[in-house]
């Protein structure tokens, strides 16, 4: 590849960090339909083996910015992480038998339930009821904020096995499942949904690339030089995204989150059609 090719990965990683870190969603959801455009003739399993490692270095940079605004809920993260790694690896194994064409549809419609979900709901009708048994919950993050909330436990450990495949099947990360069914169906502040699902995605992402380096998912060379260029922009996309991620509203977020999906799905489903 050459320079010039590996400089536009690294300002594509750079935005995707960005954007992926403020909505707490790891920027896979936007790698991956951006690979699939730029590389039409590549595998699902080449496309999902790079995204997944720049996810692993924009979660891990996210969360490392989130640590430091105090605002992961670990203990409800641990659980959940270790309950995605079942199905990470599952998905790293069922892409590779799985056609582009099929590919692409499934990520067009689940990229566009999600923004429905997330259009209609916006004001948390239809939400799922959060119990009011479960595990209390109270952060102050650093600028003072304080959260209080109630986490059903034994329900996130549910969800999150099906976003440990589903993300490793998509090569999306998970986090544009995971902050959705945080903040709708279990409860968590916005913000603190987005930061712990980055630091789930960290853990999650390395599951799944560990996978993929073992099953030979990469491409060769080029995969890795792809993978490595883009991860570089990420890093320093995630820190910038996290430091804007203070200043902007949860509702804002939402919205954000939500267009960016509706645009993707419609991108990806018209290329099907």
């Amino acid at each position: 590849m050459s320079f010039e090719d590996l400089l536009l990965l690294a300002l594509l990683g750079a935005m995707v960090g960005v954007f992926g870190t403020l909505v707490g969603a790891g920027g896979g959801f936007i790698l991956t339909p951006v690979l699939l455009v730029l590389y039409p003739t590549a595998s699902p399993t080449t496309i999902t083996s790079i995204s997944l490692v720049v996810v692993f270095f924009n979660a891990l940079s996210g969360s490392l910015a989130y640590a430091r605004q105090r605002r992961i809920d670990y203990r409800s993260g641990i659980a959940f992480a270790v309950a995605t790694f079942p199905g990470s690896v599952l998905g790293v194994v069922v892409v590779a038998f799985s056609p582009r064409r099929l590919f692409d549809a499934l990520m067009g419609l689940l990229l566009a339930a999600l923004a429905v979900w997330l259009i209609t709901n916006r004001d948390g009708q239809g939400q799922f009821p959060t119990p009011r048994a479960g595990s209390p919950r109270t952060i102050t993050d650093r600028q003072g904020n304080t959260y209080r909330y109630t986490v059903p436990v034994r329900r996130g450990v549910f969800f999150s096995l099906g976003v440990g495949f589903v993300s490793s099947f998509l090569g999306i990360g998970g986090g544009v499942i995971h902050v959705p069914l945080l903040v709708r169906a279990l409860g968590f502040p916005t913000h603190i949904a987005t930061a712990t699902s980055h630091f789930v995605l960290a853990n999650m992402a390395a599951v799944g690339t560990v996978t993929h380096i073992v099953t030979g998912g990469f491409a060769g060379g080029t995969g890795v030089h792809r993978a490595v260029a883009l991860s570089v922009g990420v890093v320093g996309g995630a820190q910038l995204g996290a430091w804007i991620s203070q200043r902007i509203q949860g509702v804002m977020i939402q919205r954000l989150l939500a267009v960016a999906l509706a645009a993707l799905a419609l991108r990806l489903l018209i290329g099907v059609a």
